[in-house]
Parts: C-alpha cells; structure tokens; sequence
C-alpha cells in the first residue's frame, strides 16, 4: 500500500509552514525542524487550519545520524520538500562558515540517505531569485546566466542547486524541481502563521509592519538614487500563499511523471516589479496608518531591480498567482496586529 506521505525539512519557518497548510489537503505532512530559526509555537497554528495535524520530528539535519533516523522513520515517504536553510544575506557575510555548513551539509546528508536506500523519490528545493545576481536584462528568465554570488547565502543556493543537477545526472529514480522564489510576503488569511523575523528584520514588509506597531522609529529606504522609476530598488513581491500553492502544484507534477528530464528550475514570482516607494504608498494606502521613513544611504550587496518572467511555470506548472500586493499587505499587517495584540 503506497502512502501519500511528503517530508517537509524546515517545516515551521515562515515558507515551509504555510506550504505545509497547502500540502495538509492532500497528503500527510512530516515536519522536520531543529528550532534553531523557528519556534514550536507555529505548530500549534499549522494544526488549527490544517485538515490533518503533521508529524512532527525535531531533528537537526547537519548531523548525519539524524538524518538517518528520519529516514529509518519515514522510507516511506514519495516526496521531500527541503527548506531547512540560513537566509539572511547580512549575517551570511559575517558568518560565511555557519551558512555553508547549514544549508550545504543538510542538503547533501538527505541524499546521500536517499541514494543509500535506493528511494524513489520526488524533491522540491527551495531556491532563490539571488542566484542571477543582477541580471542583464528584465523581466528574468530561467535562461538567465547564473552570475557569481553576491554574498555566502546566495552562493549556497547556486552550489545546491549545482549539487542536485549532478545528482540527478547519476540517479534516475529521483525527480529534482528546484522553485527560484522572488520576494514572499503576507501571511495566511487565518492569522494563524505568519512572517516572525527573529531580531531585526532583513526584510522590507516585516520591517515596515513593525515600524507602524511602533516596534521601530522609522523605516530606512536604502537609496533613492537608482536606475528605476522612483530611484528605488524594484522587487517582485509575491503572497506567500501563491508560493506555497506552487510547491503543491510542482510536486503533484512530478509525481505524474510529466517532466520530460528529471532535474527542472521554474521562478515563481508575479512577473511585476514594484519599487520600494510603491510597497510603502501601497500599506499606507491600505491601512490608513502612517509610516515614518527617511531615506537613507544605498546598502552593500543590495541589486538594483529583479522580477521575474514566469511564463514557464504558468505554462508548464498551470500554476498562476491569484494574490495582488494589496492582498499581501493586508494580510501582513493582520498578522503584525495580531502578534502584538493592537
């Protein structure tokens, strides 16, 4: 009897808990957390919306024995989705060794235990728009050249996915789709999960939500002097609803075997860019509350503007994103009010 049962590696960060909702429809969920970037809490919130409750497994997946013994548990298992990463591009300049032990040697521990065993296995891997770097020209393609990293996370994300693509080469019972996110924001319409920034936000959505809850003085625009409409960088912000949709949808088509190669990159973005003045006037707007800002000097290793050309996942994938940034912003601010009781 075959199960239905998908392992979902960092499972309570902001990503993988709202695809783990999405995936609770339809499969039995397996979350894997070592709680290093996360808390317990958000089990309890996956649990209330979710049709099923998920396992839960707290393990860390840098050590190898733990791997083993997720897989000891749960062989059974006919996909993975790997999210369990470092992702702050700040910290991962400071840190550099922390990152490539965490996000490398985890990645390469669950497959060598996939190989081992001789799996058969379907794997989402969570990527990043950062491994194109600034790209040459917009809206970005998956044919874009992969440009050298412009910190230690974003070059973990290109070796990752360097590593799978020769994996993939040796082993032709597993099925490899690696998503490239854009910018996630929002948080689930229930305000049971949502975006958590542990310490100071590296982001701009979280950042601003705190800053109208008063948690922050002001918000700092990092450089007006770009080559965009406004002098502001451009993003491609996507709900983190359409995104975890997307890891659903990637892993029912590779279970129906509907991929002609068994390795495949696909961005998930809206396919719009909106500058950093926009998001702004755009939660003002929005929510009536005002936002203090100043604008401040241009960041280091900040890119100038990146959207994403999304054709082949609405063509390949079916998949569309439903939500708008007016949706995404709404949404993040319920959560902000709702975790500081305003």
């Amino acid at each position: 009897m075959g199960t239905n049962k998908v392992i979902v590696t960092g499972g309570l960060g902001y990503i993988g808990s709202h695809t783990a909702v999405e995936l609770s429809e339809k499969f039995q969920v397996v979350i894997v957390d070592d709680l290093s970037n996360s808390s317990i809490e958000v089990l309890d919130g996956i649990s209330k919306i979710s049709n099923s409750t998920p396992i839960f497994e707290k393990l860390d997946l840098k050590i190898k024995k733990d791997v083993k013994k997720l897989f000891d548990k749960h062989n059974d298992a006919i996909g993975l989705i790997h999210f369990a990463a470092f992702k702050a591009v700040g910290e991962s300049v400071e840190k550099p060794l922390n990152y490539y032990e965490n996000n490398l040697s985890s990645l390469i521990y669950i497959l060598q235990e996939i190989d081992n065993r001789n799996l058969l296995l379907n794997l989402i891997f969570s990527s990043s728009c950062t491994v194109y770097g600034q790209a040459e020209s917009l809206p970005i393609t998956e044919e874009e050249s992969i440009k050298k990293a412009e910190s230690p996370y974003g070059n973990t994300k290109q070796i990752s996915e360097e590593i799978l693509f020769d994996y993939a080469r040796t082993n032709p019972k597993i099925n490899i789709t690696s998503l490239r996110y854009f910018n996630p924001i929002g948080a689930h319409h229930s305000t049971n999960i949502g975006e958590l920034p542990l310490g100071i936000p590296g982001n701009l959505v979280p950042f601003i939500t705190q800053t109208a809850a008063g948690i922050h003085e002001k918000l700092t625009v990092f450089g007006n002097d770009y080559n965009t409409p406004d002098g502001t960088c451009v993003r491609d912000y996507i709900h983190v609803m359409d995104l975890a949709k997307a890891h659903i949808i990637a892993l029912e088509h590779l279970i129906q075997k509907r991929n002609q190669d068994n390795y495949s990159v696909y961005n998930i973005g809206t396919g719009k860019g909106s500058s950093v003045l926009e998001v702004i006037e755009c939660f003002v707007k929005n929510t009536r509350v005002k936002l203090n800002y100043v604008i401040g000097k241009r960041r280091v290793g900040d890119i100038e503007s990146a959207y994403a050309d999304n054709t082949k996942a609405k063509e390949e994938l079916k998949w569309t994103p439903k939500y708008s940034l007016d949706d995404a912003i709404l949404s993040a601010w319920k959560w902000e009010k709702k975790v500081r009781n305003i």
